[in-house]
Formats: C-alpha cells, structure tokens, sequence
C-alpha cells in the first residue's frame, strides 16, 4: 500500500500502524522508537495482529528463540508470506539474521535441524560475528540514505551500538549496502574476531526491507527508524 506524505515532517510516522515482533528481545524499545516517528505501534504476538499494518519491525534478541516462539505462535509462515508479498520490514541485529536468506553458522535444535528464517533479504549473514557480549562496543559508520538529516555540515555519521552483532558475508544483486565497519577503525580495538584487509558490511536495504547489525534503538539514533518510515511512504 501506497501512503501519502506526512503532513509534518517532524512526525514523519503519522497515521501509519507500525508492528514491532513482540516475542522476545528489545521489541520495547523499538515500540518506543516507532511511536517517536508519530506511527502507532503494534506489538505483534499473534498472526491475526500482521493485519493491517504499515510496516514491522524485528527486533534484537537470540534469533534461535524468536525463530522457534513464531513457529510455535503460528506466525512463521505469515510472515514469510507477508514478506513475500512486499510488506515493509527493519530487521535489527537479529532482525537482520531472521530476514537473511542464508546463515553461515545457523544454530541447531536437539535434532540437528538448523534454525529458520523467514527470508525476504538476498543476504548470508554470521551470528555473533564480532564476537561475544563482551566484546560488545560502539563506532561511527557512514550511513548512506540519510540525506534528509543533512545540515549545513552535511549529514552526521550514525554512532552505532553492536551487541553479539552479526554481519552481512554476501550481497545479492538486488541488496544495497548502507553502512560498513571499517577494519582500521579504532573503535574495533575490543574485537574478538580480527578483520583483516576487509571492511564488514552491517546494514542493508533491498526494496521495502532494511536490515541492521547494530541497535538505533537503544542509543536514540531515531534516523534508521525515519529512514524506514519514509520508506515505508516512498520518500526514500
């Protein structure tokens, strides 16, 4: 569906039902994030709730348990469905992971099965790429499709949180990528994983899904949020 501008550039979000997966991560504070854009949020435990909305957001968290509670809740292949049929989606850290086609290092159950994800997203992506919580850090990344934040001093680089982050290791034809951790970064000195000769790509768009490795969320970077609303219109 096809929504009008917002009338206030301020509130870009205004009049759009935005879904946040809510069974289990930071889905809050993406909530929060959502309604700060001027949307409604949504949270979004059952298949019945994907009705009607403008947009959803999946939130970070272990993306082995959201995979195996939206089976377990019958959302699973809604989703995918809905996905497949153009809905809007931001993926965040495990978010990323859920809309990736594929995963390097994808978990098993007891069985020996690998985890699912619900695809939409032309991407291999590895879980806990930049190793463990405690090599959790923080780094400015140049983010391409922010022009609409741009001042006199052009647009300011997006300070980004990684947490058991993921990247992306492939891109597929259709996949734009957005932002890159940089291997010379001094930012990167916590890393458990060496990244030698290589920047690490961790954030992506492909149509109307958006995908980060880092969480916008919980550092009040509201522009990721923005740039997905305004996706969501077609301004972006």
């Amino acid at each position: 569906m096809t929504n009008p501008p917002s009338a206030d550039p301020a509130r870009v979000g205004s009049g759009l039902r935005i879904g946040v997966l809510a069974l289990q991560g930071d889905f809050r504070e993406h909530l929060r994030a959502a309604e700060a854009t001027g949307a409604q949020g949504v949270a979004v435990r059952r298949p019945e709730e994907l009705d009607g909305l403008d947009g959803l957001i999946i939130p970070g968290g272990e993306s082995t348990t959201i995979d195996k509670l939206a089976r377990a809740f019958d959302l699973a292949d809604p989703l995918r469905k809905y996905i497949a049929e153009g809905l809007p989606v931001y993926g965040s850290c495990a978010g990323m992971i859920l809309l990736a086609s594929d995963i390097a290092d994808p978990a098993t159950d007891l069985s020996g099965a690998p985890q699912q994800t619900f695809g939409g997203l032309d991407i291999t992506v590895r879980r806990n790429a930049f190793g463990r919580q405690r090599e959790s850090f923080e780094t400015d990344l140049d983010f391409k499709g922010l022009d609409f934040s741009a001042t006199e001093s052009g647009v300011e680089p997006v300070h980004a949180v990684f947490i058991r982050g993921p990247w992306v290791e492939r891109v597929g034809p259709d996949v734009e990528v957005l932002a890159q951790v940089e291997p010379a970064d001094p930012g990167q000195a916590s890393h458990a994983v060496p990244l030698p000769g290589a920047a690490r790509i961790v954030a992506v768009r492909s149509g109307q899904l958006l995908a980060t490795s880092f969480h916008p969320e919980v550092t009040g970077e509201k522009r990721v949020h923005d740039l997905f609303i305004r996706m969501i219109r077609g301004e972006a």
